[in-house]
């Protein structure tokens, strides 16, 4: 592991939203002879639906990218849809495997995990812009695009959680980088033979089998907040300032542009 989403409603669809409701008396004016005319007009009526869907979604996150000064552009939104179908229709997200090795609790909370991710094939984009949101942001959007259909295969993949961040510390030790590396996990179907990405910025790496101390928190992930996290994280762990060793990890069980994240930081145990 050396380098390398806005929660989404389905809304949609349904009387409620207007448009060709039919009747009973509407079906039984369908005849043998005028199939071709019925289906052709339930076909456009559908369509109709579906763009309209496609734009209510890209016009949901591209008000949430404005709030950090990112921009979705308009080829984002068939990825958009794609990622919310999935979700709506309950397909499971996977879990990044792990082993659990040593849990470390104190009065019932959770202060960190000792656990063993195995070695994996993951799809990783470098980022390097003005601000830790924007940064995570745009890599996200190139990732989603990635999985949904912009790969070899042509076929989505399937999401898989968290989204990993590679981020690290300027040598003064108090502001992370600006350059982070956004990355995958391959879902386990796909692990043996990666699809290859279509973007050039997306490369295909190998992650190897890695020990990690892994603390939870909620909220956004900003700079602010990631450095406090990583500051009670060595807390915990009891390491002293020069023990601290680049990169670390932000690893987001929701997406970068939900208002409320599940996060976690991860330590990489030193080899």
């Amino acid at each position: 592991m050396d380098r390398g989403g806005c929660r989404l409603s389905g809304g949609g669809g349904g009387d409620s939203q207007g448009g060709g409701v039919i009747t009973l008396e509407d079906l039984e004016s369908f005849t043998e002879e005028q199939p071709t005319v019925g289906d052709g007009a339930l076909e456009e009526e559908g369509e109709a639906m579906e763009d309209e869907e496609q734009d209510r979604l890209l016009h949901y996150w591209q008000d949430i990218g404005r709030v950090h000064q990112v921009t979705v552009p308009q080829d984002m939104a068939e990825p958009i849809q794609q990622l919310t179908t999935n979700t709506e229709r309950g397909q499971d997200r996977e879990n990044v495997p792990f082993t659990l090795i040593t849990r470390k609790e104190k009065c019932g909370d959770v202060l960190y995990e000792k656990r063993c991710y195995e070695k994996a094939n993951w799809a990783c984009v470098t980022v390097h812009e003005g601000t830790y949101e924007q940064s995570i942001c745009l890599g996200f959007m190139k990732l989603m695009r990635y999985i949904c259909q912009q790969n070899s295969s042509g076929h989505y993949l399937g999401m898989t959680i968290p989204i990993v961040t590679v981020v690290c510390m300027d040598e003064s030790r108090s502001i992370l980088s600006r350059e982070v590396t956004v990355a995958y996990y391959l879902p386990t179907q796909h692990q043996d033979q990666p699809p290859l990405p279509l973007d050039p910025d997306i490369i295909m790496q190998e992650w190897p089998a890695t020990i990690v101390y892994s603390r939870s928190f909620s909220g956004v992930t900003d700079e602010h907040s990631i450095m406090n996290e990583l500051n009670m994280l060595a807390e915990v762990l009891g390491l002293p300032e020069d023990r601290l060793h680049n990169p670390f990890i932000v690893a987001g069980y929701t997406s970068p542009a939900a208002a409320n994240r599940n996060n976690e930081i991860w330590f990489l145990e030193r080899q």
